[in-house]
């Protein structure tokens, strides 16, 4: 078995799609092209502040939000299996890594490659011993012709589909998930070019580029000395508001800033909230907090969830159930996340709708439970009525006349 992982786990690199794929090289660590000519891959645009951002805004919670494992009761509900031997794979998936930490750089690939991998290693039993992630550049992924199962080769070898945890993003018919870096690589190129400009912009002092004027005709030499001595002696943020001295009749002209310098800093917003748009975050998650007020901050927790975490954790959940749980035990076993501290603002409200929802027997506490994930408890089955929250017997309807005006 060792010498087995030793040939899995060797630096060999490998595609993550098929020949022809247009993000291949992306896996690689190559460069897809854009009309800006700013070259875009995973790499470079980790290195760009939105989409770092992006990434570690979706891996991050995903890490710290608590997973457990579930039994279904006979009678209904549930009950946390926290002796079923898989609950410590939650914890700590092997020896090296925290379950935290598993899960956000899992999620990191998955975010900004479209994919994550991972290798199962179980025991003689099929049990499940480790898991262990993989580089996404080190797996290939390919459909078989009959069955039209997906077949996972690492290292140049074929692996066992139950050996692979394997998440990804949406696609549109094929095996592997989509890159939203390499989707959405226009819009990303267009911001690092930004980037770049403001970076150059500021380089010079904050100046836009201007000429030096002499009243005679100049030798090439001579025009090259005074650009490299200008240029030494002026350019820089650090040098900013030194006098300049200058020889001979020499004069300098400053050209005026253009439209692209005025709205630079407009564009840059923009582009801000395309990349937000690509990796469907919130944008005041993204520090765009030019619209947001007290109702609407309220609610980006809900929003959060819903538009963007909650894709990363049901791929996470279902993962988890194929590789965790055997065939049997998938009816009374599976894993899930606990979200209550995304939506904390509104619990309050939940709690409201529910006491309601009771008072008026629409639900009675142990429906509610199970909706909370909450076991039930000994008179929990019996429901209300709205006059003075007394029991009501089974088929009992209220009186034809509650609530009419006398």
């Amino acid at each position: 078995m060792l010498n087995r992982l030793r040939h899995f786990f060797a630096p060999e690199r490998r595609s993550t799609g098929t020949l022809g794929d247009p993000w291949t090289a992306l896996l690689l660590g190559g460069a897809g092209p854009t009309a800006s000519g700013t070259p875009v891959s995973v790499e470079t645009a980790m290195r760009h502040p939105p989409v770092f951002s992006a990434v570690r805004t979706i891996a991050e919670p995903v890490g710290q939000l608590p997973l457990h494992i579930y039994e279904r009761q006979a009678g209904g509900g549930r009950i946390r299996a926290s002796d079923h031997p898989a609950a410590r794979l939650l914890a700590e998936p092997n020896d090296w890594t925290s379950g935290d930490s598993f899960r956000a750089d899992m999620t990191a690939n998955m975010a900004a490659r479209g994919n994550a991998f991972a290798y199962v290693n179980r025991g003689g039993g099929g049990e499940v011993v480790e898991m262990i992630a993989l580089d996404p550049g080190t797996v290939t992924v390919e459909r078989h012709a009959t069955t039209l199962e997906p077949v996972y080769r690492l290292g140049g070898a074929e692996v066992d589909r139950s050996r692979i945890l394997h998440l990804r993003t949406f696609n549109v018919g094929g095996q592997l998930g989509l890159s939203p870096i390499d989707q959405c690589r226009e819009a990303i190129g267009l911001s690092m070019v930004l980037e770049s400009y403001g970076a150059g912009l500021f380089g010079r002092g904050a100046r836009p580029a201007g000429v030096l004027k002499h009243p005679k005709a100049l030798t090439e030499p001579v025009i090259t000395r005074l650009r490299a001595s200008f240029e030494q002696l002026y350019r820089g943020g650090s040098n900013a508001g030194r006098v300049a001295v200058l020889e001979d009749g020499v004069t300098w002209e400053a050209m005026q800033l253009s439209s692209v310098d005025a709205q630079f800093l407009e564009m840059r917003i923009f582009q801000l909230r395309e990349i937000a748009r690509a990796f469907r975050i919130p944008a005041p998650l993204m520090n765009d907090l030019e619209r947001v007020t007290k109702s609407s901050a309220e609610e980006l927790g809900q929003q959060f969830l819903v538009w963007t975490l909650a894709p990363y954790l049901r791929a996470w959940q279902n993962a988890l159930n194929r590789a965790l749980f055997t065939a049997a035990e998938r009816g009374r076993f599976y894993v899930e996340f606990l979200v209550d501290d995304l939506t904390r603002a509104d619990l309050a409200a939940r709690m409201a709708a529910y006491a309601t929802a009771i008072a008026h027997g629409v639900l009675n506490p142990d429906e509610v439970r199970e909706m909370e994930n909450r076991r039930p408890y000994q008179g929990g089955e019996v429901f209300t009525r709205p006059q003075n929250v007394g029991p009501v017997a089974n088929g009992q309807q209220p009186p034809a006349n509650v609530g009419a005006t006398p």
